[in-house]
């Protein structure tokens, strides 16, 4: 079944907010299974690219040159929670996941998965980091597999991902596309 972007969005942002509202304050500075990052800098990154993909929801430019500090202004967990629900409902808008949208002039639909990849591989960054589970619902899982397998090859030569991981038979999808990305999921179990 072919879902639409916004469906599996609000799917994923759901489950996100969870699990950045169980974040502690003092493990900001935690390292994360995406090693260039700590909770704070992948916070910030992951708010930086939400306020990014509602833009690039309705066609307008991004601008991913700096990235503010989300989590130093006030209540960074409401704030995470309003993004992501403003997220949603960019993508929700009519026409958001038809054309082509972005510096690259992707497919939108290519461009929207960008997103529900972050929203998924990056919360079960956080999740894990701050020594929590996270399973994500397995229609954000299957509507991400293909995109990812297909997007594979350039983001390894954008260092976007890094070289997959190989796993033991009977790794299930979510630990699958974990893999893909260069993340070794059981290293982080």
């Amino acid at each position: 079944m072919t879902y639409r972007m916004s469906e599996l969005l609000d799917t994923a942002v759901t489950q996100a907010v969870l699990v950045v509202r169980g974040i502690p304050e003092d493990s900001l500075d935690a390292p994360t299974p995406c090693a260039e990052y700590d909770v704070r800098a992948l916070l910030n990154h992951l708010l930086h690219v939400v306020v990014n993909f509602q833009a690039l929801a309705a066609k307008q430019p991004s601008d991913f040159s700096a990235t503010p500090d989300y989590v130093g202004e006030g209540d960074w967990r409401a704030g995470f929670e309003a993004e992501t629900g403003k997220l949603v409902a960019a993508w929700s808008a009519p026409g958001a996941e038809e054309g082509t949208t972005g510096a690259m002039d992707m497919p939108a639909r290519t461009v929207a998965s960008m997103v529900l990849l972050d929203l998924t591989v990056h919360i079960w960054d956080l999740a894990r980091a701050t020594g929590r589970p996270f399973q994500p619902d397995p229609t954000v899982v299957e509507g991400l597999t293909g995109e990812v397998e297909r997007m594979a090859p350039m983001a390894r030569k954008m260092n976007v991902f890094k070289e997959a991981v190989e796993l033991p038979a009977g790794a299930d999808p979510f630990e699958r596309l974990l893999a893909t990305t260069g993340r070794d999921p059981r290293a982080w179990a």
